[in-house]
């Protein structure tokens, strides 16, 4: 069952359900971090949202990125452009944001796909919210910071989670026990078949393999709720979660 649009998950975090995907905002006092930001479809939602928290566009001092796909980056360039707001992304993930190449998933193999449920009202969807269009953005940079929590509202902890992308990032928040993993673990997706934490149908992946390394990293974080980048929020130990999506991807 869908959650509401907004969900506040602890103090200054909320999740936020775009058309398909989720983004996540961090506030502190006046400031506020943006993990991802949906389809350029989205927009109008996004900053209504943002409004909604007490919020203008100017007040987010940075978009965090777990990675550069076209539902998690349709506002990053308009944000930087417009507000100044820098993008920030693993090393690995900035020149796919440039659109140096696309690692997304053809349309071709979607087509291939199509008779599987869900996959065609999901395309058409995706088409119509951006899913296609040309969202690279012009100045990603890489996370600041060695190591650690970043110094931005929240005080993420960025997670290297290679597999859905090469530079695709989780980030925790270990004071609240969560972990935002993007496209790395999801709770559901229109093209899923069944509900709970899980992967991203196959086709999604860059590569699989790398995809179930990186779920023993977001094990690792500990926490006990997680943000996906698609689906409903998930409250239990996130280790659980993890051998739930790896029993369903053997």
């Amino acid at each position: 069952m869908r959650e509401t649009t907004r969900v506040q998950v602890a103090d200054g975090v909320h999740l936020v359900h775009g058309s398909d995907t989720n983004w996540v905002v961090l506030s502190e006092g006046d400031a506020v971090t943006l993990v991802d930001c949906g389809y350029p479809g989205d927009r109008e939602l996004l900053l209504r949202t943002l409004s909604e928290l007490g919020h203008a566009p100017e007040a987010v001092v940075a978009v965090l990125v777990t990675h550069a796909h076209n539902d998690h980056i349709g506002s990053a360039e308009y944000l930087n452009r417009v507000h100044g707001t820098p993008v920030y992304l693993h090393e690995a993930e900035v020149p796919h944001a440039r659109r140096e190449f696309l690692d997304q998933v053809a349309v071709g193999r979607v087509l291939r796909n199509a008779w599987r449920p869900g996959v065609l009202p999901w395309a058409v969807h995706a088409l119509r919210s951006g899913g296609t269009a040309d969202v690279r953005v012009t100045a990603p940079e890489p996370l600041p910071g060695a190591s650690g929590p970043l110094d931005l509202p929240g005080r993420p902890v960025p997670v290297h989670t290679p597999g859905h992308t090469a530079g695709h990032c989780a980030y925790a928040l270990p004071g609240h026990g969560i972990v935002m993993t993007g496209d790395a673990l999801v709770t559901g997706h229109p093209t899923a078949r069944v509900e709970g934490p899980q992967l991203l149908p196959i086709m999604f992946d860059k590569d699989r393999e790398r995809a179930l390394e990186s779920l023993g990293v977001i094990a690792d974080t500990a926490g006990d709720i997680v943000l996906p980048g698609h689906g409903p929020v998930h409250h239990g130990p996130v280790a659980d979660a993890v051998s739930r999506a790896r029993e369903l991807a053997a």
